[in-house]
């Protein structure tokens, strides 16, 4: 499928809406410079265009397979896989000292986006990686480090996460998985993990797998639960791939959509592992990798969405159906309003969340580089809503790429469906956007809403000062951040956690459109008031943020009504 990477949005985000300014003026990235970002964007982007996007369907329609107990990806994605490896992508951000780039999370997020537009089922093989390489570089011993990282960085050898079980999916600390030690520092890891992403293929010489296990002294629930790595092949003396492991990959699940992505069943039979972080500590230092993971989910999400977008646009160029109710128009399906307002909502969506995941992205790199505890506030805060936004987008979008398209968008040959297929389980993995929704009410205003408030102050103080510009812009971006104020005041109120659980997604949700219509702002004062950016801020605003006073009522609602039901009216 045609795509176009959309290098000119990133480089205007980073340099007039979401700051990258403050990233690049610390000690710790002063050498991502103007210059440097570009050639990395551009770089990026041609590959993304030239040798990840003509992939995409081939994973559709040629999926994984599983063959005499290995696993074979679809045509071209070894290729496409060395192509990442060797340009670097995988490790953007990843230590210097170890092969990495050492540049901010904001440009490799970036290139996410750029890689999941073009071939989602492939991109999701350097994101779990670039996790695994995030938790060994805060967790492991420097023996694990010297051996593992530099091939991870590189592309030689790619990572996994194994957390979820038949049994345990949400609820982790249900995990049976064991861990025994041996008589030489290692451990034997024993059990199943299912869905695991890239769990097994071809496309590499190793594969390492961080697991979670439950050693003999371990408490019940997540308390009790260490973080093991544990690789396809062992290393051998000299760093290379050695003798082969104990563990199997048992089957591929047959899935809705990703169908070049190899999703796992694993099974450990006393295969060695090697302990990550502290004995029972495995939550923290896997969470570690988690967090990397939600934001690039939810940019996962934006790059479908990007790609759905520019599927639909081209159909939409070409079509022609009707009769054009404009004078001079295209003789296309674009003269008509309801296509039109389609193609607007799905840009529209796309930029608000773009700029909410980058924003995401700079507050982690301001707290890598300044260590201050409200840039550690704001990209805590920011993840969940990064990641469940970002994943709805994807799915919204998509969505109506398939509407747009009309009957045709029902036929599998056009290709509109793939995206709807492939980014659906975005919502549901590395966390559901429920329970990301659940965390935001939960532990980040736990705070007594103090990140939530100074997002708000932010937003308030930018609005005041863009209504001596775009005062039909600026005020109702104002007036609906004081409604989201008032229910952040309600959340924090309540004593009843089910009250703020009930709400949770609405809330989740409400928020993302006030910080939508700020960034949306921002975009058009950067503009100076007019041009495109500011016809679609203006249709944002106007059409699309008022849905935050809906969701935000719903969101204090409370639970009162829903516990009234009672279990016989749920009955079909």
């Amino acid at each position: 499928m045609p795509y176009r990477a959309p290098v000119e949005d990133f480089q205007f985000l980073f340099d007039h809406v979401v700051g990258l300014d403050q990233v690049t003026s610390t000690d710790r990235f002063s050498e991502a410079t103007a210059d440097v970002t570009a050639a990395i964007l551009n770089e990026a982007g041609k590959m993304c265009e030239e040798v990840l996007a003509p992939l995409q369907r081939a994973g559709d329609l040629h999926p994984a397979r599983l063959e005499n107990g290995v696993v074979r990806t679809s045509p071209g994605f070894p290729e496409g896989f060395r192509a990442v490896a060797e340009g670097g992508w995988v490790a953007i951000a990843a230590d210097p000292e170890y092969g990495g780039m050492g540049l901010p999370m904001a440009v490799t997020t970036a290139v996410n986006e750029m890689m999941s537009a073009a071939c989602l089922s492939l991109q999701l093989a350097p994101l779990m990686t670039q996790g695994q390489i995030e938790a060994l570089e805060h967790h492991a011993s420097d023996t694990l480090k010297a051996t593992y990282l530099p091939k991870l960085v590189s592309g030689e050898w790619t990572g996994t996460m194994n957390l979820t079980e038949s049994q345990a999916g949400s609820d982790v600390g249900a995990l049976r998985t064991k861990a025994e030690p041996n008589d030489d520092g290692t451990y034997a890891i024993t059990g199943q993990k299912i869905y695991i992403s890239w769990g097994d293929h071809d496309c590499a010489e190793n594969i390492c797998h961080l697991v979670l296990a439950r050693l003999p002294d371990g408490v019940p629930g997540t308390k009790g639960i260490s973080l093991f790595l544990v690789p396809k092949f062992i290393p051998d003396d000299d760093g290379n791939p050695g003798r082969a492991n104990d563990l199997r990959v048992v089957s591929l699940e047959h899935k809705m959509g990703l169908h070049g992505s190899p999703t796992a069943v694993m099974e450990y039979s006393g295969a060695t592992g090697w302990l990550v972080g502290e004995p029972h500590d495995g939550m923290r230092a896997m969470f570690t990798m988690m967090n990397n993971a939600r934001l690039g989910v939810g940019v996962q999400g934006i790059g479908v969405a990007e790609g759905a977008y520019q599927h639909a646009l081209a159909y939409a160029q070409d079509r022609k159906q009707g009769r054009s109710l404009i004078e001079g128009g295209t003789g296309t399906i674009l003269d008509h309003a309801n296509v039109r307002r389609m193609l607007a909502g799905m840009k529209a969506d796309t930029f608000a969340a773009r700029a909410i995941a980058l924003a995401n992205a700079v507050a982690i790199d301001m707290e890598t580089a300044t260590g201050a505890p409200e840039w550690s506030a704001r990209a805590a805060f920011l993840t969940p809503i990064s990641k469940a936004f970002g994943t709805y987008t994807g799915i919204s979008v998509a969505n109506t790429g398939v509407q747009l398209h009309g009957g045709m968008g029902y036929i599998e040959e056009t290709g509109a469906a793939q995206y709807l297929r492939d980014v659906r389980v975005t919502a549901i993995y590395e966390g559901t956007n429920g329970i990301q929704a659940m965390d935001l009410v939960g532990r980040k205003l736990s705070d007594g809403g103090e990140a939530a408030y100074a997002l708000i102050d932010e937003i308030e103080t930018h609005a005041e000062r863009a209504r001596e510009t775009l005062p039909d812009l600026a005020e109702p971006v104002w007036q609906a951040t004081e409604t989201l104020r008032e229910a952040v005041e309600w959340m924090v109120a309540r004593q009843d956690v089910n009250d703020r659980f009930a709400g949770a997604v609405p809330f989740l949700r409400g928020f993302a459109r006030v910080l939508g219509g700020h960034f949306h702002l921002s975009a058009a004062l950067a503009e100076t008031g007019e041009g495109a950016r500011t016809r679609l801020a203006r249709f944002y605003i106007t059409r699309i943020m008022p849905e935050h006073a809906a969701h935000l009522s719903h969101a204090t609602a409370g639970a009162s009504d829903l516990y009234a039901l009672q279990a016989e009216d749920f009955a079909a």
